[in-house]
């Protein structure tokens, strides 16, 4: 009696194993008449195209004249862009009244204008004495601390401990072969001192003027600048 049902059981499965072949026959046909379809319209679109042999150049053509414009749309962008960045300047005043970040973001500013394209903010929690990295045309590393003072050269002076942090990361930490402190105030003789001693560059804000209110990059205003690290069209 045990056998009777498995009997029943496996009969009962064939006509199913059945329709799922007939489903996959099915579908197979559909996908070679699909494709049979699709390679006789391929064939039909090389015949004509054949036949009709200007079409090709015609779309050549167009597709070469779109290509020029683009081209061109993009370098009067990218001149246009780099003429606004040429003409960026900074009053003493504009500065002053600034919020720290936003004196940190003037800094990356101006250096992108000198041509250090990749001039970025990194100021914060952690910042380890950078504020402002960035790369110069001669591929020479920058490091910039910035320091602003709401009432300029009568706010705090920046002195030695300050130059002390800076000296202690910029070249261990950051690997800059630049390393600057901003300030729009004043710095101490001490901290000048130091400075000289540790090979730091200071911008004070007599500097700062120079370098924000003109169009000469920051470079050519500081002394004893390391030389390039590769030979450019700059050098």
């Amino acid at each position: 009696m045990s056998r009777r049902p498995s009997r029943r059981r496996s009969a009962a499965r064939r006509p199913r194993r059945s329709r799922r072949q007939q489903q996959d026959d099915m579908q197979l046909l559909a996908v070679g008449v699909a494709a049979a379809a699709a390679i006789s319209l391929m064939v039909m679109v090389v015949n004509w195209l054949i036949a009709h042999w200007w079409v090709l150049i015609v779309a050549a053509l167009v597709l070469v004249l779109g290509c020029l414009g683009w081209w061109q749309h993009r370098t009067q962008r990218t001149q246009w862009q780099q003429v606004q960045a040429r003409a960026l300047r900074y009053g003493l005043a504009q500065l002053d009244a600034l919020t720290h970040r936003q004196f940190e973001h003037a800094i990356r500013d101006l250096m992108h204008r000198d041509g250090c394209t990749d001039a970025v903010q990194v100021g914060g929690r952690g910042d380890l004495g950078a504020d402002v990295k960035a790369t110069d045309p001669y591929g020479r590393r920058w490091v910039l601390q910035c320091k602003h003072r709401r009432n300029g050269d009568r706010g705090a002076a920046v002195g030695t401990p300050d130059l002390q942090v800076l000296n202690g990361t910029g070249r261990p930490v950051h690997q800059a072969d630049v390393v600057v402190m901003v300030t729009n105030g004043r710095i101490t003789h001490p901290g000048r001192t130091f400075a000289r001693q540790q090979r730091l560059h200071l911008v004070d804000r007599q500097v700062l003027a120079q370098w924000a209110t003109g169009s000469r990059p920051l470079w050519e205003l500081l002394g004893a600048i390391p030389p390039p690290r590769r030979p450019t069209a700059h050098s």
